[in-house]
């Protein structure tokens, strides 16, 4: 694709990647074929190629619109495009540049500009998230039906007693799957214990994800340096790996290091991070978990984040290592397709996540499964709203303590 960025632009750093990505498109429209928001709208400006091109146009000199910027509001970020596309275009990078030069230009309605401070004002801090849904949880049978199946009823928790360990990993906790899903990071824990790897919890909070994907970088990077602060005692003391199993959450750690390359200070130790984050499927082998016994059903159907799959390009991991433990893995149709979760997408793009979650359930529990596996905190409670069958982390299925 040929470029015509104004030198003011070129000589910035966002300017040069920007540039270099959109060079790297070759109009075939392969994309086109799986995304998610095209498939649904059948419109070339909510595809990843016209993105690519309104984006274009908007660096060029074009006049940014309200009608782009909504147009770049509804791509989900899934990035199946990416795995579709035979260039190696960097539409993540693309679509985060594009909105954040769109956004400085095109003021938000009030309402839009409300929703997204406070989504970044709660969703991030655990200490602010979950007396919030505590609450919510308390007046949900009140609630009208539509609200209350977007309001999860209370998880079980339950404390992981583990052991020390010579073997150590440290364990990021994120922001709200300890009070959406307990149950993913207990359950690692034990599973872990009985592996002889103690899982370390060192605080932290949030990975970022939420402020990066609303247009806050800088309040983004606050919170990876926090991150890699509560997290570096531990590397130096010899931890092995950096454990994200909210794979959502894992992208963004496993970024960290292109985030903050220009940090003087942060630059070395974020790099090391990235190079130490793991999924859980990176982490454990189908040796690992043929030891473990477990009583859960085995007709089973795994929901594959677009964060696994896509984002850390980890695609059948850990359908694979779930059929080497026994599982019957049941057919899932257009398995590459998104759920509509995709942060606080299904908040802010209510329609379209739903209409996306429809799909997807439905093919999900066409071959009929017992229970719905998969393996970020977003995708499973975004599921739960409307599945006929549980929904819970993989990881789950292996935890010593659950009673199925």
């Amino acid at each position: 694709m040929q470029t015509q960025l104004p030198e003011s632009l070129l000589r910035t750093p966002v300017g040069q990647e920007a540039d270099r990505i959109l060079r790297a498109c070759v109009h075939c429209g392969f994309c086109t074929a799986t995304c998610p928001t095209y498939q649904e709208l059948g419109d070339e400006l909510d595809g990843p190629r016209g993105r690519i091109y309104q984006i274009k146009h908007v660096l060029e000199g074009a006049q940014a619109t309200r009608q782009v910027q909504r147009h770049l509001d509804r791509c989900l970020t899934c990035l199946n495009c990416t795995t579709t596309c035979p260039s190696g275009v960097d539409y993540g990078r693309l679509v985060d540049i594009g909105r954040a030069y769109v956004d400085e230009r095109v003021e938000r309605p009030l309402r839009e500009r409300l929703m997204r401070w406070g989504l970044r004002q709660i969703l991030p801090y655990p200490e602010r998230f979950g007396p919030l849904l505590r609450l919510g949880q308390l007046v949900r049978p009140l609630a009208p039906k539509a609200l209350r199946a977007k309001i999860p009823a209370p998880a079980a928790r339950s404390e992981a007693r583990i052991g020390s360990h010579a073997r150590k990993i440290i364990l990021h906790q994120g922001c709200v799957q300890p009070s959406l899903t307990p149950a993913t990071d207990a359950a690692a824990m034990r599973v872990l214990d009985r592996l002889g790897i103690e899982a370390v919890r060192t605080g932290g909070g949030c990975c970022g994800a939420v402020s990066q994907h609303l247009n806050a970088p800088a309040e983004a990077r606050d919170f990876m340096r926090r991150n890699i602060d509560a997290w570096w005692p531990h590397i130096e003391a010899g931890a092995e790996a950096v454990l994200v199993t909210a794979s959502g959450c894992g992208v963004m750690v496993k970024d960290y290091g292109h985030l903050l390359r220009d940090d003087p200070v942060y630059a070395e130790r974020a790099a090391r991070v990235s190079e130490l984050a793991r999924d859980l499927c990176e982490l454990l082998s189908a040796d690992d978990l043929a030891g473990l016994d477990s009583r859960a059903p085995r007709r089973i159907a795994f929901h594959a984040p677009c964060t696994l799959q896509h984002g850390q390009k980890l695609p059948g991991r850990t359908e694979a290592l779930l059929r080497a433990a026994g599982f019957e893995l049941v057919p899932v149709h257009d398995a590459h397709s998104c759920c509509g979760s995709a942060g606080t997408y299904s908040i802010l793009q209510a329609d379209l996540s739903q209409r996306l979650l429809v799909k997807k359930l439905d093919a999900l529990q066409d071959g009929g499964p017992m229970l719905i596996a998969t393996a970020n905190v977003g995708c499973q409670t975004h599921l739960q709203t409307d599945a006929a069958v549980p929904v819970v982390h993989w990881i789950e299925l292996f935890d010593p303590e659950r009673a199925w």
